[in-house]
């Protein structure tokens, strides 16, 4: 049995902004089945104690340069038997709203000062010096706001052995150079070959240098990262750490996310019981106010409303979906130009399009039911998990070749001579015009109902439950483990 303590920004159900919360959520979750004592530790946001009333004092932390108390809290993780630590340090985390911006969209202004709060905890906690009688073997960390916590943990002479996970690059917790100084880090840190990236400030890199392994959330993104087109500036240590780095494809939680037993939809249905999907689609039609007409092709998008996710590219070809047997529904939100575009375009092709500004879970999974087809024409996706929802429900994904979605969809070639294994459709180059192409095959495809029949059932059988991934990251703490009494980590 290994013990894990696995360190997040945010966690679901407690607080989310994205994927990292549903891997957080799902993949202790996991480890914990396959009997590991895995602990999550997280900030104590304002919002959490909504979710988190019964939440019992564990510890009391004081650090240096830190007026006042730290408080550890502890909690089980809903619907879990994991133990959720809660760093509670209310000059820090006791806002409402969005843990890293404000109302306005802009991040927070003491962002570095909050986090490497909350990396010098998760480094208390891993050395056992928080008063919990618990040290772990294997700190994971995830993404820039735990960056620190490996790069201070390096110095220790005992400590766990740690794995770093990179589920987005494009973020990187950068900051000014004289943050260095405020937030009183080591001084040998401040180098290329520790934090400093072109004279600022960067907490992912003390993750990517530091940690024992490294690994993203697929295997082609893994190789993507390495790449001046992906690596986002850190390429070159990507690729010199490149004997450390690895991808393991997220899983979903396949109990939330299960067509079968699905309270959020109108009529549940499974792989034989296909018929029962179609209710879903005439919901979905009913309840945004379009054409309740069974041929046409029903596409979807849910995810933020941002560049990375292509959702200029949809905005696009809007106008040409008017003349195709199809509508769109869109859920999300983000770039404020990109809502207004949509609302916009939604109002002068509402026979055709509808959009909702927002986030609504319910909504997300009758999305996912009601569709025929779900859109991801992202220009890089570490991983993605709607088109991993999207298979499970039997509504086939557009995606682009990037990340996860290569390693998740099976392309039906031209010819329909891989029938047997395709899943979906992958556009060829990441543009407006290679997306209409591909919802135009799919419009196609759509005529002959027992081939799409086939594309739905291929997609459907696949299985993508953390049971796989959870092994696969046992196997690469193992590893870490291996590399740290070794002394090869760095």
């Amino acid at each position: 049995m290994l013990k894990i303590l696995f360190a997040s920004s945010e966690v679901q159900p407690l607080m989310k902004t994205g994927g990292l919360a549903d891997v957080s959520g799902a993949l202790p979750a996991a480890l914990n089945k396959l009997r590991h004592d895995v602990r999550i530790i997280m900030p104590a946001y304002g919002d959490i104690f909504k979710k988190a009333k019964r939440a019992q004092h564990a510890a009391t932390l004081g650090l240096p340069g830190i007026a006042g108390e730290i408080t550890i809290l502890k909690k089980k993780l809903p619907d879990t038997r994991v133990e959720v630590y809660l760093v509670d340090y209310p000059p820090a985390f006791q806002r409402s709203g969005n843990p890293y911006v404000n109302a306005e969209g802009d991040p927070w202004r003491d962002n570095a000062e909050r986090f490497a709060l909350f990396c010098r905890s998760v480094c208390e906690v891993a050395q056992d010096r928080a008063g919990l009688n618990w040290q772990p073997d294997i700190v994971h960390c995830n993404d820039w706001q735990t960056g620190l916590a490996p790069a201070l943990l390096q110095a220790e002479a005992a400590r766990p052995a740690m794995v770093f996970t990179i589920h987005n690059l494009a973020y990187q917790g950068l900051f000014p150079q004289e943050t260095f100084a405020l937030l009183g880090l080591p001084d040998p840190l401040w180098s290329p070959q520790a934090l400093e990236f072109h004279q600022q400030l960067s907490f992912i890199k003390g993750g990517i240098v530091f940690a024992d392994r490294v690994n993203t959330v697929s295997p082609r993104y893994a190789t993507e990262i390495q790449t001046a087109e992906f690596g986002n500036g850190l390429e070159g240590l990507l690729k010199h750490r490149g004997n450390k780095l690895s991808g393991i494809l997220n899983g979903i939680d396949d109990k939330e996310w299960n067509p079968a037993n699905d309270l959020h939809l109108k009529s549940t249905y499974d792989v034989e019981t296909l018929a029962q999907k179609k209710p879903n689609k005439a919901f979905l039609q009913t309840s945004f106010d379009l054409p309740n007409n069974p041929d046409v092709l029903m596409l979807g998008f849910i995810g933020r409303l941002v560049d990375q996710k292509g959702v200029d590219l949809i905005i696009k070809l809007i106008p040409q979906l008017d003349h195709l047997p199809v509508q769109l529904i869109v859920l999300g939100n983000g770039d404020h130009k990109l809502e207004r575009a949509l609302k916009e375009l939604a109002t002068r092709h509402s026979r055709t399009v509808k959009c909702h500004i927002g986030y609504s879970e319910t909504l997300s999974h009758q999305i996912e039911a009601g569709c025929d087809v779900f859109l991801m024409p992202s220009r890089f996706e570490p991983c993605g998990l709607n088109q991993l929802y999207s298979l499970r429900y039997g509504t086939i994904p557009i995606v682009t070749n990037v990340g996860g979605l290569a390693d998740s969809v099976t392309d039906l070639d031209d010819e329909h001579s891989n029938l047997d294994a395709a899943t979906g459709f992958i556009m060829k180059q990441t543009s407006a015009a290679a997306l209409y192409t591909q919802i135009v095959k799919a419009i196609n495809v759509y005529q002959d109902q027992d081939q799409w029949t086939r594309l739905i059932k291929n997609g459907m059988g696949r299985n993508f439950s953390w049971v796989h991934s959870a092994n696969a990251y046992i196997s690469l703490y193992e590893t870490a483990l291996r590399d740290r009494s070794a002394g090869k980590a760095v």
